[in-house]
């Protein structure tokens, strides 16, 4: 293509105009490095999650209820990841932004194929950022759904990336290490030639300055993952634990009795068993059975979590006296009206596990209407929004 005339040549089209020894490909190439790990674990730990909520069938007897703890440290990790992504896309899109506008904006179909991978690439990793951003703050200013868009556009990032890496291979691996014999690499087109394109102390500024933007964004939110960062918490949408250990506001609430539409609930409340011996039974029946109390931690899509002390009866010692036997998948139903997890389906490798309780009471306290009263599920290494609240009936599927 003919080179421009020269009143186009102005602002970010003039030749030089991007003199910054930082905008160099050694550079692109480390903070890519680094957020390429930060992608694929985010995606890793996200594919984790989404298994966990809607197991495809051939997957969903071999879920695992053990470790306890282990959705809250995989989805603590996405979240984690996610957030540290952030500056990292921004840096390295700093670096690599000058090329925007170099001339001709493509040489070959080859070349132009390569810069509209390089665009889905960069609109997905941002449009996934943007929107797993607002999930942690629970807010949807968009019409399509979240979960289903976060994991479709993963995958289009991920896709987008391999594609990117395979046709960057050899750029990337001239620049994967830099001896100080190795020859500078070729300006950027625009730039004038002789000129190096990048020095070793302006690069180690940039990935200082990026380092240290990484840390402050992960030990400011991580507290609500990781408890001996609680302290530093400062910019996290959730505080778990920050409260007076009353079982009321020290464990958080995503969504209220009100929201759900369960505050009044009928003083004639029986939950109902069904199986081969099925049973109705009330609240002070299930008080009388006998109590298992367990540590568990709820740990939820946002990133949060917190361990709290739970008492109730254990859901298989519910479903044995109903006639259901073990092996059973389980279907949990709950008083309110609506919701997309108003049903939800449990693994019996959960419904069997002796630590999987219907709770009854919190920290020592009678449920709370926002925790769940009359009764609620909680079961290890499950997401919190499958530890069904306000249970209306539990049967065998």
């Amino acid at each position: 293509m003919p080179a421009p005339p020269a009143a186009l040549r102005r602002g970010p089209f003039r030749p030089g105009a991007f003199r910054s020894p930082a905008h160099g490909p050694r550079t692109a190439v480390v903070l890519g490095r680094w957020l390429g790990a930060a992608l694929l674990l985010c995606f890793a730990t996200g594919l984790v999650s989404h298994l966990l909520q809607d197991p495809p069938s051939w997957l969903a007897g071999r879920l695992p209820s053990r470790p306890v703890n282990g959705y809250r440290l995989s989805q603590g990790l996405h979240v984690v990841a996610g957030l540290a992504a952030i500056p990292l896309a921004g840096a390295k899109l700093w670096t690599v932004y000058p090329r925007l506008f170099a001339w001709p904006p493509a040489r070959s179909v080859l070349h132009l194929l390569e810069r509209l991978s390089i665009a889905l690439l960069v609109a997905a990793v941002l449009l996934e950022l943007f929107t797993g951003l607002l999930n942690t703050l629970q807010w949807y200013p968009w019409p399509f759904p979240f979960r289903q868009t976060h994991y479709w556009t993963a995958w289009t990032a991920v896709g987008a990336l391999l594609v990117h890496l395979a046709v960057k291979a050899p750029e990337i691996a001239a620049h994967w290490r830099r001896t100080r014999s190795a020859p500078l690499p070729a300006p950027l087109p625009g730039r004038p030639t002789g000129r190096p394109t990048e020095r070793p102390t302006e690069r180690r500024a940039v990935l200082a300055a990026t380092a240290a933007a990484v840390g402050a964004v992960t030990l400011t939110t991580a507290g609500q993952s990781v408890p001996w960062l609680r302290s530093l918490d400062l910019f996290a949408p959730r505080r778990p634990g920050s409260g007076s250990g009353t079982g009321t506001d020290s464990l958080p609430v995503n969504r209220t009795a009100a929201q759900a539409g369960t505050t009044a609930v009928p003083a004639d409340w029986l939950l109902a068993v069904d199986g081969p011996g099925g049973y109705r039974i009330g609240l002070a029946e299930l008080r009388a059975l006998p109590q298992t109390t367990a540590v568990l931690p709820i740990a939820c899509v946002e990133g949060w979590s917190a361990d709290a002390r739970w008492t109730g009866v254990r859901l298989a010692d519910l479903l044995r006296r109903a006639g259901v036997p073990a092996g059973s998948t389980v279907r949990i139903t709950s008083l309110e009206a609506d919701g997309p997890y108003r049903v939800t389906e449990m693994p019996a490798a959960y419904a069997d596990d002796p630590l999987t309780l219907l709770a009854l009471a919190l920290d020592g306290r009678p449920l709370t209407p926002d925790h769940g009263f009359p009764a609620r599920v909680v079961a290890p290494n499950r997401p919190g929004v499958l530890q069904t609240k306000w249970v209306a009936r539990i049967e065998a599927v």
